[in-house]
């Protein structure tokens, strides 16, 4: 018998993570540049303007993600795999996940910002 556990649980807990992170981020975005909360990279922490936008666009990217690790959670209930295989796609998809974050935030930060 398959256990569909981790397959099911790695994501979903990271998923709920990032959801509750990032509407708490959206809501309550830090207002001063700081080491402590917030998207904090050196192209967000550079200025006070980059720094607004990296808050609001990194809380964004972050909620889609998590919708996208809950829907891979959500799988395990349909589809069974062994159980290396299932560890493999849970730590595949929540590193596609945080990469996909950061990308496109640093992405978005360089066209919004290219002098800074």
């Amino acid at each position: 018998m398959f256990a569909t556990g981790d397959f099911i649980e790695m994501p979903l807990i990271t998923g709920v993570i990032f959801l509750m992170a990032g509407i708490i981020t959206y809501l309550f975005p830090p207002k001063k540049i700081n080491s402590f909360y917030g998207y904090r990279t050196s192209k967000s922490m550079r200025n006070h303007e980059n720094w607004t936008f990296a808050q609001k666009y990194s809380s964004i990217k972050m909620i889609q993600t998590s919708l996208f690790l809950l829907v891979i959670s959500c799988l395990g209930f349909f589809i069974t795999f062994q159980h290396i295989t299932q560890n493999s796609i849970a730590f595949v998809s929540i590193t596609i996940g945080i990469v996909y974050m950061f990308f496109t935030t640093e992405k978005a930060l360089k066209t919004k910002f290219p002098n800074s």
